[in-house]
């Protein structure tokens, strides 16, 4: 029997609201326990096709994923709980300056995920303090699919980019909820406010949405830069051009940012120094210094050598010969990642006597077939 049945709920919803915005959320929704059908048979495909690229963990836990009844039988109803992240300004702006780098706006400060846990877990407290129901917390490292469940509240409603979209935060919210077995009342749940427009489609640079609602994240920046561990392919390395932490195109393309606001607070706000950081000083970072910089951020989960993968093919876009010394450096780097994007930077800034020279000494010597094939690629 669920706690629920012995308190007025609409009252605890109210209360609910109250506390999640006294802990610092923007937004609150509630959702019922089950994903429809068609979400998880949509889900099944994108797992099928191949299209979740080599995030292995997706597959591996695609039966949990597929409802949160699934994940947590108990579970009688989800509280999804939004936080605002909005920019100052034009979040693109950045890459107009081809001598930084550009950073996704989430990731300008402290990792949300332990700022959104940690608010969630306050919200948690109380509840059970009130109620003695049994929860559950997640952020997005959890087996669930956040964003249809939080479609499933008055949120927002998922875009033809797939993410959340509010009517009233825009596209810049982190998501957190709270699994419980208090049976509350799931909201109506938000009208696609998407109509015609294909803005966020037509803005991805390297064309990851096969159509509207559908997402190829092989083909996408923010997975490229971030979740996929192996080597950039060359098609997507022109377009990455300096983002080499995300992408906020398809987000900030969205005509509903309109009704966005900049966060307020100092943690959500952007850190000058991953705003827009020098290329030759992020090509200069040691571990050491790769793990000083980004102390507390959620660029630091991405490890030194796929950082510096990214760094270097944002030095090869630059068009700046005066990062040839650093990109030298790395031809001999330990890591293949780095070593290869070192060669493909090579290629991009150098001229044709350089690369030769540089050609005949390295080659002979390298041994990993990917770093190999940078070597012996026609320069276009």
């Amino acid at each position: 029997m669920s706690s629920a049945e012995k308190i007025d709920v609409a009252a605890l919803k109210v209360q609910i609201i109250a506390q999640a915005k006294a802990a610092g959320f923007d937004a609150v929704g509630f959702s019922p326990a089950r994903l429809a059908d068609q979400t998880q048979q949509n889900f099944d495909t994108w797992i099928d096709d191949g299209t979740h690229g080599d995030m292995g963990w997706m597959a591996d836990t695609r039966e949990r994923r597929r409802s949160p009844d699934a994940l947590w039988p108990d579970v009688a109803s989800v509280i999804v709980l939004a936080m605002n992240y909005g920019p100052e300004g034009d979040a693109l702006a950045g890459l107009e300056r081809t001598d930084r780098a550009n950073i996704s706006v989430y990731a300008r400060n402290r990792d949300y995920h332990d700022l959104v846990k940690k608010r969630l877990k306050r919200i948690a407290r109380w509840l059970v303090a009130e109620t003695g129901c049994d929860l559950k917390v997640f952020v997005d490292t959890a087996p669930i699919l956040e964003k249809p469940l939080a479609a499933g509240s008055s949120l927002g409603w998922q875009g033809k980019h797939t993410n959340l979209v509010s009517s009233e935060l825009g596209s810049w919210f982190f998501i957190g909820s709270i699994f419980t077995d208090l049976d509350l009342p799931a909201d109506k749940p938000h009208d696609d406010q998407c109509g015609s427009c294909r803005a966020c489609l037509e803005s991805c640079p390297t064309d990851a949405f096969p159509g509207p609602y559908q997402l190829d994240a092989r083909r996408c920046i923010s997975y490229l830069t971030i979740e996929h561990k192996g080597h950039i392919d060359l098609e997507f390395r022109r377009p990455m051009a300096n983002r080499i932490y995300g992408c906020d195109d398809c987000l900030a393309a969205c005509p509903w940012n309109k009704f966005a606001r900049q966060a307020s607070e100092s943690a959500l706000q952007p850190r000058a120094d991953l705003t827009a950081p020098r290329i030759a000083e992020l090509l200069d970072l040691d571990d050491e210094g790769f793990r000083a910089l980004f102390a507390g951020s959620p660029v630091k989960r991405i490890g030194r050598d796929r950082f510096l993968r990214n760094v270097l093919i944002a030095a090869g876009n630059s068009g700046d010969k005066t990062l040839l010394p650093s990109v030298r450096h790395h031809l001999d780097d330990a890591s293949t990642l780095v070593r290869a994007m070192a060669v493909w930077a090579l290629c991009e800034l150098s001229s044709d006597e350089e690369f030769t020279k540089l050609n005949e000494i390295h080659l002979a010597n390298e041994r990993d077939e990917s770093v190999r094939a940078e070597w012996q690629r026609p320069r276009s």
